[in-house]
């Protein structure tokens, strides 16, 4: 994995964080590539690859070409689940669930600076054993029903503050957030929201991925 240290400036974990969905990622490089292109041109700065589905090859070329534009674009690329994965293609880090490899050897893999981030799901219990265990930031939610995860356990708003007032690390809300209904989380702490659909699945990508971002900024003066 190339260094970050190389790649550096590079803006702080925070604002939105879109998460590519299974449609874009199964429908073509070249789509999801436009699609994430998009996505940093609206504002976004934190991409996840994000696929379940997609033969082994096509993954690694799809991967290969996020890196590049995210990297163009002064941005980050974290990949779902898959460490090996985020070392073969330069990636910046790598986002890890319960069941994932661990934060232990996916640190030992990926090196000191990429960007580890932990699925705590509606649990302070989990995100301590993520922090104590080295994660760069700590992911909370669903908190509103989810087209991804629609199974997953609610979240409470709650957490979001009560995890900020614990943990020095960064705040990620994800579940069902759209422009609409994110600013309470974002009042509460969040320093991240992740949004699949709200972005990927939107008509104007561009124009979604702003609508998220503008949330972000603080209030103009009058």
């Amino acid at each position: 994995m190339t260094s970050l240290d190389s790649r550096l400036p590079f803006p702080a974990l925070n604002g939105l964080y879109a998460i590519t969905s299974e449609t874009i990622c199964t429908d073509g490089a070249r789509r999801l590539v436009d699609a994430v292109e998009q996505a940093l041109l609206g504002g976004a700065r934190l991409i996840q690859y994000r696929d379940k589905t997609t033969p082994p090859a096509l993954r690694r070329r799809q991967a290969r070409l996020l890196v590049s534009v995210c990297h163009q674009l002064n941005a980050r690329l974290i990949v779902n689940d898959d460490p090996t994965l985020a070392a073969e293609i330069g990636a910046d880090g790598v986002h890890l669930g319960g069941s994932d490899a661990s934060i232990t050897a996916a640190r030992t893999l990926l090196g000191p600076h990429a960007i580890i981030g932990a699925s705590c799901g509606r649990s302070l219990d989990r995100a301590r054993v993520a922090a104590g265990a080295g994660a760069d930031y700590l992911a909370f939610g669903r908190f509103f029903a989810s087209k991804t995860k629609p199974q997953a356990p609610q979240a409470d708003v709650q957490i979001v503050p009560a995890a900020k007032a614990e943990f020095s690390l960064p705040v990620c809300a994800i579940g069902g957030i759209t422009p609409d209904n994110a600013a309470p989380l974002i009042a509460a702490g969040a320093d991240l929201i992740a949004a699949v659909d709200g972005v990927f699945g939107a008509q104007h990508m561009r124009d979604a991925a702003a609508a998220y971002v503008a949330l972000f900024r603080p209030p103009t003066k009058r």
